[in-house]
């Protein structure tokens, strides 16, 4: 018996672009697309085109591979029509994939905020919708306050459904805007829609206000909804969406799902949700919730006495899933069993193979170790952890020497008067015994640094000269003005790879350059610099 098909359609570059706290840069924008393709899921919304620069500019060209790429924007507007609404013209006239259309369903919303009839409603999701289809757009319509409007007024929510389907809607997706529906009443009312739309072509994107937006969107999957809408982490205005990151893997590893759905999303991407998970907190710049389901750093964590005797024997006992299936892993708090098969992956990404009883496996794990304990995090900055395995692994070529840098800030007046503040660093490094020392200003102590330390790196320079740094991130791990902060640092070369790197110090420079230093060490390691290094490792 074959399996039914479910479709993950990501909306945290837009839908999590509400959440208090967080905005979204275009450089955020674009790592967040490649932190879901590397998931696997099969649409990614990206924003609104027309409502702001950054998603304006988002929409100038197609920014996914595999997944559908998705804009989202408003039903036309009342008086008139959608060729001549210019918010669904920007829409159908992008460069997504699909449009997806939000639309009032609840009667009462209609006539409080739009102020107009009933009937003009649904005309307007008529026009909208054929408009996206004739423009060879796949066309969505999420259903906004789909279940308040239901239990209000179910024949005019239904009507909603019907005059989407009827002028080719791929998707109608039914929305718990206000997060206030109970399970049960999820999988009602899913069932009575049911009747009118077949659940190949009905959705489910829920809120987290009374904690259920993921039981709630579980439930709609098992009354008949085959699309599921949701954010990494649950990233969302008020309490959140419904969590992806918690979703995916109950419907790939939990029997009762897995016997009967498929998703797009394979065991190896699957293996890759710990780091996704993690990645996309480092870019928000605020700390992984430890007891977050599967990814946290609790999620597998048993301190000593009869969990851990019985998980030694049997690690089912107190494990639902093995951490593995998710990239996490096991934390027996007394032992430390844990971490061996998770390095030996993050290794065999870049080149770099092991054996399980090597030596130097457990000499590497101890210092990954002893670093998160001080601040470090290698779970969103991949590069780092490459730069950190080659120098325990003594495989990191001698590139170059910092012998010191120094960077000044200097606040004062031009010659026109005006208050300017000036920002000078120097760097001296070290290249085959011969000392370089360059000198560089730049809008700010790190600008500064980096542009020093790549303004002449001798014979590695030709090397460095495509490095652009496209993002910096500062979170600091203990309050007061001496506390440690971590830097994560994103660079990009010229064929468009980009990679991350960290750094860590009570000084915020210190942190900066040395995220800088490895990031300018990891790219020479790509490159034939580092002809000779040794990729396999006995």
């Amino acid at each position: 018996m074959s399996k039914e098909r479910l479709y993950i359609f990501d909306t945290t570059l837009r839908d999590g672009a509400q959440t208090a706290g967080i905005e979204f840069s275009l450089e955020d924008k674009i790592s967040i697309t490649r932190l879901l393709e590397d998931l696997g899921v099969d649409y990614i919304e990206g924003g609104y085109p027309g409502a702001n620069p950054v998603d304006t500019e988002f929409f100038t060209e197609r920014r996914t591979k595999n997944a559908t790429f998705t804009a989202f924007g408003m039903t036309k507007r009342a008086g008139r029509s959608a060729a001549n609404d210019p918010g669904v013209q920007a829409l159908v006239n992008s460069v997504a994939d699909a449009t997806c259309f939000v639309a009032k369903t609840w009667d009462y919303q209609v006539q409080l905020a739009l102020e107009i009839s009933l009937e003009e409603n649904l005309d307007g999701i008529r026009d909208t919708v054929a408009a996206a289809v004739a423009a060879g757009k796949e066309a969505l319509v999420d259903c906004e306050h789909f279940f308040d409007g239901y239990k209000a007024n179910p024949d005019y929510a239904l009507a909603c459904v019907e005059a989407a389907l009827e002028v080719g809607a791929r998707w109608v997706v039914l929305c718990d805007t206000n997060g206030g529906t109970m399970p049960a009443e999820v999988t009602a009312i899913v069932s009575s829609v049911l009747t009118i739309c077949p659940g190949e072509r009905l959705g489910i994107h829920a809120h987290d206000d009374t904690g259920q937006a993921v039981a709630n969107t579980l439930a709609a999957v098992e009354a008949g909804a085959r699309q599921i809408q949701g954010t990494l982490n649950g990233v969302g205005e008020r309490c959140g969406n419904a969590n992806l990151v918690t979703i995916i893997p109950t419907l790939i590893l939990k029997p009762f799902f897995t016997d009967r759905f498929e998703t797009g999303i394979d065991e190896t991407h699957l293996q890759r949700l710990t780091k996704i998970s993690r990645a996309l907190d480092d870019r928000l710049n605020r700390a992984p919730l430890r007891q977050a389901p599967y990814v946290g750093a609790s999620a597998f964590a048993t301190k000593a006495g009869i969990h851990a005797s019985a998980l030694l024997k049997d690690f089912s006992t107190y494990e639902h899933v093995p951490p593995e299936s998710v990239g996490n892993e096991r934390s027996i708090m007394v032992s430390q069993q844990a971490g061996k098969s998770n390095l030996l992956t993050a290794l065999s990404r870049h080149g770099i193979e092991l054996a399980k009883d090597d030596p130097r496996l457990e000499r590497l794990l101890a210092t990954v170790k002893e670093r998160e304990s001080r601040g470090y995090s290698y779970d969103g900055a991949d590069a780092s952890f490459c730069v950190l395995a080659h120098e325990v692994l003594g495989t990191l070529p001698s590139f170059f020497q910092v012998e010191n840098y120094r960077a000044s800030v200097e606040r004062r007046h031009n010659a026109y008067g005006e208050e300017v503040t000036m920002t000078e660093a120097v760097v001296k490094i070290r290249i085959d015994g011969e000392l370089l020392m360059s000198v560089a200003e730049g809008n700010g102590p790190v600008n500064a640094l980096d542009l020093a330390l790549r303004k002449d790196l001798g014979k590695y320079s030709t090397y460095i000269e495509d490095i652009e740094l496209v993002d910096f991130k500062v979170r600091i791990l203990d309050g007061g003005t001496g506390a440690v902060t971590r830097v994560l640092v994103e660079s990009r070369d010229g064929a468009g790879e980009r990679w991350y790197t960290i750094g860590v110090s009570p000084n915020i420079i210190d942190a900066s350059f040395e995220a800088l230093y490895e990031s300018l060490t990891y790219k020479l390691l790509k490159t034939d610099a580092a002809q000779g290094t040794a990729e396999k490792v006995a």
